[in-house]
């Protein structure tokens, strides 16, 4: 059967009583979440739902999130997630360009939005599951879709104009999810997920939940990403895999010493963590393997391509600062403006073919011929490959810097800003200049306590990098802008600066 909740019915059907989702003392089996995710289907057959119709999502991570989104796919629906801090404006947005006809959220903005763009609305009450079933017949077996239906519509995150629907076929979700299971981390019951990212993000969604429930394992669900609290849960729940973006893993570093007032925390459960979503600062990774003891593997991969596209493999060496191989079936090169490939070592943008490969844009076939072209998805980021196959970002296409001709690239100066014992984050972004065209600003979080200067840091990264690359700006500031993910927003850091 093609629907990505053929995996629910499986593994309900293989592990009925093992914990599926937990969320501090509250749990769901598999057996319980197939039979919820059953009857909210029948609930949305009974509202007139069919294959096809656009349910939206708008969820934090709580036990009602995979209720809704396998119950939907159970009745054929395509689920169109979105982030629950969203205001009118956005959410109206987001139900107006996928056509939506029925929105599931929160208290608050949700009802607002949902009313400006005409769209149904149900509150949902997040400490009553049972009240989000109701009393519906449950449909028996989940909705036979084809392949290349949409299951879900996920928007990028709009860092140039409007975000763009990227649809995610039932095959896309599933291979790409079978890859992670079987590939990347080798999850199986009795592994236990931290759930910090968000599931309504592909990267959350995809090798968070749907992988937990594809192989039997438990994931235990974090609404809100609290470093000293997630390291806390993390040992109470012996997790054994942790996935993250980068910022999370400089967050728990910094919160390691303040756990119960200084107490150590024990995470020897921990046997891999996985980072994507944003490229890893090699000082970053050193520091959390030293502290923690779980060995980091970086990965790679886009809203557009399910997520994943490479990663570390488990089973080969691992090369530090590289986002990997391509997963088996998938192709990866680099492409030169005009097309032609870019010779190993040299620097071209990143093109992906493959099963993982989206749809296209909701509604934008332009934007989907654009980025799609020959089967190939043209990604937007800058990378070199070395004589062994392995890929590593240099950065966004948009984020290069070009000063008095000279190309900068924001990740090599935020490498060297990392290693600096009281920096904690840095983010480099190129402002306009009247000479050079653009000069490079950085903005930097200091560790607590820290004097460290403007004058001192410039010192330390003219000493090693060329004289073009150090940071003409800084600006010392006490939190960087961060996304839903915990990604760093350049975009909100370019406005102020002048």
């Amino acid at each position: 059967m093609t629907n990505l909740a053929a995996n629910l019915a499986r593994t309900a059907e293989q592990h009925p009583d093992a914990v599926a989702v937990r969320l501090d003392d509250f749990t769901l089996t598999y057996a319980q979440l197939r039979d919820a995710a059953a009857k909210f289907a029948g609930k949305l057959a009974a509202r007139g739902i069919q294959p096809g119709d656009r349910v939206a999502l708008s969820q934090p991570n709580l036990p009602t999130f995979p209720v809704i989104f396998y119950g939907a796919l159970w009745a054929g629906a395509t689920v169109v997630p979105m982030n629950p801090l969203f205001k009118p404006r956005e959410i109206a947005y987001y139900l107006s360009d996928s056509g939506a006809s029925l929105m599931f959220g929160m208290p608050g903005d949700g009802p607002l939005g949902a009313q400006d763009a005409g769209t149904d609305f149900e509150l949902v009450d997040p400490t009553n599951p049972a009240a989000l079933i109701g009393d519906a017949d449950p449909l028996p077996e989940p909705v036979e879709r084809a392949d290349d239906d949409t299951a879900v519509i996920l928007y990028t995150s709009g860092t140039t104009g409007r975000p763009k629907g990227a649809e995610l076929t039932h095959h896309n979700l599933d291979d790409n999810c079978e890859m992670v299971v079987s590939q990347l981390v080798h999850i199986g019951p009795g592994d236990v997920i931290m759930g910090c990212l968000p599931l309504f993000h592909v990267f959350g969604l995809t090798c968070g939940l749907n992988a937990a429930v594809r192989s039997g394992a438990t994931m235990t669900l974090i609404p809100r990403f609290e470093p000293g609290k997630v390291l806390e849960i993390m040992q109470r729940d012996k997790a054994t895999i942790f996935q993250g973006v980068p910022t999370m893993y400089n967050a728990m570093l910094a919160a390691a010493g303040d756990v119960e007032k200084g107490k150590d925390v024990d995470v020897s459960s921990l046997r891999t963590c996985c980072s994507g979503g944003a490229a890893l600062p090699g000082e970053v990774m050193r520091k959390f393997e030293e502290r923690f003891g779980a060995k980091i593997l970086e990965g790679y991969g886009l809203s557009e391509t399910s997520p994943v596209a490479s990663f570390n493999l488990p089973d080969r060496p691992r090369k530090v600062g590289s986002i990997g191989v391509p997963l088996n079936g998938v192709e990866m090169r680099l492409a030169q403006p005009d097309g032609s490939d870019t010779p190993v070592g040299e620097i071209g943008e990143i093109a992906i073919r493959g099963d993982l490969i989206m749809k296209g844009y909701w509604g934008r076939p332009e934007a989907t011929a654009e980025a799609v072209r020959d089967g190939w998805f043209y990604s937007g980021d800058l990378g070199k490959m070395d004589e062994d196959g392995y890929f590593f970002i240099v950065d966004r296409a948009k984020d290069m810097i070009i000063r008095g001709g000279y190309n900068v690239y924001p990740r090599e100066i935020e490498e060297v800003l990392y290693e600096h014992p009281d920096v904690v984050e840095a983010a480099v972004i190129g402002v306009p200049h009247e000479h050079y065209g653009e000069e490079i600003a950085a903005y930097i979080v200091r560790s607590p306590g820290s004097e460290l200067d403007a004058e001192t840091l410039t010192e330390w990264v003219k000493e090693r990098v060329a004289a073009y690359k150090y940071p003409r700006r800084l600006v010392f500031i006490d939190a960087l802008p961060k996304g839903a993910t915990g990604k760093i927003l350049k975009r909100e850091l370019r406005e102020p600066v002048t």
